[in-house]
């Protein structure tokens, strides 16, 4: 869905929802998303902020 929202529009995509693992990520990077938002899946304290950020740098993505 985010690669085909991505061809029809020009402003920021913000992937937001669904993620799992800090695996599923780089894949809405890879289909197009400017940045990912990561709320829930930090609540349940089994995913920390450093290993979703650890995971997109080694899928060779811009991590701030």
């Amino acid at each position: 869905m985010l690669a085909a929202v991505r061809r029809e529009v020009r402003v920021p995509l913000i992937a937001s929802g669904g993620a799992g693992s800090p695996a599923h990520f780089p894949p809405a990077v890879d289909a197009g998303a400017d940045a990912v938002l990561a709320a829930s899946i930090l609540h349940f304290g089994d995913t920390t902020v450093p290993q979703i950020k650890e995971e997109l740098d080694r899928a060779g993505h811009e991590v701030r």
